[in-house]
């Protein structure tokens, strides 16, 4: 008797994608450079859907070897449900973050502060506007302000 043999490509690429999925909610998003923009889940999402695709022609092109002309697609459809929940929750569902109703307006004077520099000294706005700039004794009009709008 002649068997055909399972087709796992599909399984495997939908276990890749659902990898994908979960372990950037659980691992990849306490890291900025793997959260900020999800690179890593985008690679495990694009081996996954190497395998989805794989896993469907197989079945397709070799139907007397290979079981799987239900099943692959049907997973296929799902892995891929799943990278656009992905997308749609990380490309989306990122930027509906509320606005900050404390943060300055453009043209609005700062409030002064003080934090620390790369050499880990403190800086104030006030000093910031009293030192004069190099090559001239005159102070600064303006300092911008450039404010990185975070994942804390």
């Amino acid at each position: 008797m002649d068997q055909r043999r399972w087709n796992w490509y599909p399984w495997i690429g939908f276990a890749l994608c659902l990898l994908a999925f979960a372990s950037y909610f659980v691992l990849f998003v306490k890291f900025p450079v793997t959260r900020d923009i999800p690179w890593a889940s985008y690679l495990i999402f694009s081996a996954g859907v190497g395998f989805l695709f794989f896993g469907v022609r197989r079945p397709l092109n070799q139907a007397a070897q290979y079981r799987g002309k239900i099943y692959g697609p049907v997973l296929a459809i799902l892995g891929l449900a799943v990278l656009g929940m992905f997308s749609i929750a990380v490309l989306h569902g990122t930027k509906q973050l509320p606005r900050s109703a404390g943060a300055p307006r453009v043209g609005q004077k700062a409030p002064d502060f003080q934090l620390n520099d790369t050499n880990d000294q403190p800086v104030t706005l006030a000093s910031l506007l009293s030192t004069p700039i190099p090559g001239t004794q005159s102070a600064p009009k303006g300092v911008l302000l450039v404010f990185y709008r975070g994942y804390w």
